[in-house]
């Protein structure tokens, strides 16, 4: 936030009533300052300076969103500049182009290929946009494969044309999806942002240089349109990565207001090979597109770009983790063996994969280490044999089997005799430290 916390405080109604939470309205105040409070939970706050911390609070990066209904995508919001420093907030938004000069069955297929998706660590990876792209000049041309798209899909789109006419054909057979509107130019601003404002859509502009761009994002301000997104016009890879960076560090760091938003970048534009189209994606991904415009979606290209996204906006202060408890794999019986990890969802699909890998039906008993690895739970003292052996004497796996042996990761060895010594009539079996020597040492298991 731009105020501190004392400032905030000052601005607060000092009741401490508690009704927020925490117990005093400086503790409340803190909370606001640090980003783990939300404002709405003051119920006495005052209007006037409702409005001056909800102005001060404001991102310097604007938040917006694209698209209605669940396939809505959020971008902007940024605060920081490296993940390490906080977090990055809001995932850039995929999107796959299609062309209103491309046959019935290309365009069939792209949408088929929209459709791709994979679940990677308990969730669902999919691409969130279709930019619909005027090639042919033909307004009616447009609307058809606007109408055509919003009937075949719920995804946010953006409709792509330096043409205002053809914007507004294309707006009039999407309005209620409040598509992104590619692009205002210097030439076509004012048309541009009073589509925007009749139907409350974005808008991206494109200018020739980041001065330019900001001249057009203020103009757009002063028209009314307050949902913008950038587009710095370069198209040489240095160039276009260069903007970005100072995009970022003008708006957080300079406080440069004109440049305070998400951008739009398009590597199929830089590149015609589609590899190296995915790896100009990727950079994007890095620093710092809010949406990344893709020639087509393949596969082999869009599992990788899902996948860094996924790393590179996961909190870094709040590992992925799966819920503790016992996990049934390949049905186990009461002789299955019963095998241990932590609770860090990497460690645990790829556990509980080698284990399906196997065909040997095992319970998995997974315990919490607040989303920590093995080791790092361990070295952590998280997942020693003073946490572990309370675990297993309640959750509920000694009703299930008959024996009593317990698999613990090859990186606990230490703890094993500890574990033996609370666990009064277990066996404590030391498996295999990797995951990819799980299938060979269960088909030794003996119960």
């Amino acid at each position: 936030m731009a105020l501190t916390g004392i400032q905030i405080f000052k601005l607060l109604p000092k009741t401490n009533c508690g009704e927020c939470g925490v117990p005093t309205c400086l503790a409340f105040a803190m909370s606001l300052a640090a980003g783990k409070a939300e404002l709405s939970a003051c119920p006495y706050v005052s209007d006037e300076a409702k409005a001056q911390l909800t102005e001060a609070s404001a991102p310097p990066i604007r938040t917006m969103t694209i698209g209605t209904g669940d396939k809505a995508l959020r971008v902007g919001g940024e605060t920081v500049m490296f993940r390490h420093e906080k977090r990055f907030e809001s995932p850039p938004g995929f999107a796959i182009t299609i062309g209103d000069t491309m046959d019935e069955a290309e365009i069939n297929a792209r949408l088929e290929r929209f459709k791709l998706q994979y679940e990677r660590v308990g969730l669902t990876l999919r691409p969130d946009l279709i930019a619909l792209k005027c090639d042919s000049g033909d307004a009616a041309r447009f609307a058809a494969l606007v109408t055509k798209v919003t009937q075949a899909s719920q995804a946010a789109l953006i409709l792509m044309s330096d043409n205002p006419d053809i914007l507004k054909a294309g707006l009039a057979a999407a309005s209620q999806r409040k598509p992104l509107l590619y692009a205002a130019t210097k030439d076509s601003l004012e048309a541009v942002a009073e589509l925007a404002r009749s139907a409350s859509c974005p808008v991206a502009v494109r200018g020739d240089g980041l001065e330019e761009v900001a001249v057009l994002t203020e103009k757009l301000a002063q028209a009314g349109v307050k949902d913008i997104v950038i587009d710095s016009g370069s198209r040489r890879l240095r160039q276009a990565f260069q903007d970005q960076i100072i995009i970022r560090s003008a708006a957080l760091n300079g406080k440069f207001r004109p440049l305070g938003y998400p951008t739009i970048c398009f590597p199929g534009e830089i590149a015609d090979d589609p590899m190296k189209e995915a790896v100009i994606a990727a950079t994007f991904v890095a620093k710092y597109g809010g949406i990344i415009v893709l020639s087509d979606f393949q596969g082999e290209s869009l599992f990788p770009l899902l996948v860094a996204r996924m790393n590179i906006y996961t909190d870094p202060q709040r590992p992925l983790a799966t819920t503790e408890g016992i996990y049934e794999i390949g049905g186990p019986a009461e002789d299955s063996p019963v095998l241990l990890t932590s609770n860090f969802s990497l460690t645990y699909f790829i556990v509980s994969g080698e284990i399906e890998n196997s065909k040997v039906p095992s319970w998995l008993l997974v315990k919490d280490t607040e989303g920590l690895s093995v080791m790092t739970a361990w070295a952590a003292g998280k997942f020693v044999a003073d946490t572990i052996a309370p675990f297993v004497k309640k959750c509920g796996i000694e009703d299930k089997i008959k024996h009593h042996k317990l698999v613990i990761p090859g990186y606990l060895a230490p703890e094993s005799g500890g574990l033996e010594e609370e666990l009064a009539g277990w066996e404590v079996l030391v498996g295999p430290r990797e995951g990819a020597h799980i299938p060979a040492y269960l088909k030794t298991w003996q119960p």
